[in-house]
């Protein structure tokens, strides 16, 4: 481990001297300009497998819960039990307090797990950016449930769940992946 006050080669104005890989030393892999297409495809792909996983893990399981609590608030009356629920007549407004209770939890498990690697970001910003994102992805969501519901005229337990939980939950979290890793939670720069 290099001592915090040591000065490197570059720093000093050494050439950098290359390592017994091939890489120049300092460089991260597949990083070199004498790298092969297939060995930065590969660092690619190893430098993004970690990130993706985990958030499509969180993602999964904040999407079973968002399943879940939907279903309750839209099939399921505490007095008859399933079939047309509290909230059957206004889906959207079920599907939109899901996402809110699911965005928290989203958040919480991407700034402490997914990207809990990245540095903090300023905390009003990082909500901010974080909320507007939600806002779009949510959009999207209820898009596919509204055009489902009110365009096709489908209302009934599968068709809800394909359009807006499943389908919906494609198109959002596509959104959000990109915009996360890029806006919400940025590598320092």
């Amino acid at each position: 481990m290099p001592r915090p006050d040591a000065v490197t080669a570059e720093e000093a104005g050494a050439p950098p001297r290359p390592s017994p890989h091939g890489a120049t030393v300092g460089e991260r892999p597949g990083r070199g300009s004498g790298s092969s297409p297939r060995s930065r495809t590969g660092a690619l792909a190893a430098e993004h497998l970690r990130p993706t996983l985990t958030f499509l893990t969180v993602g999964g399981l904040v999407f079973l819960f968002d399943a879940a609590l939907y279903n309750l608030l839209v099939f399921w009356d505490p007095a008859e039990g399933w079939g047309q629920g509290l909230m059957h007549g206004h889906p959207l407004a079920a599907k939109l307090l899901t996402i809110a209770v699911a965005s928290c939890l989203t958040y919480l498990g991407n700034r402490l797990w997914t990207f809990g690697d990245r540095p903090r970001p300023h905390t009003a910003r990082s909500i901010a950016l974080f909320v507007l994102v939600n806002l779009i992805a949510a959009g999207l969501q209820l898009g596919c449930l509204g055009f489902s519901r009110y365009v096709l005229g489908l209302d009934s337990v599968l068709a809800d769940n394909v359009s807006g939980t499943f389908i919906g939950q494609i198109v959002s979290t596509t959104f959000r992946y990109v915009t996360y890793g890029r806006y919400v939670f940025p590598r320092e720069r």
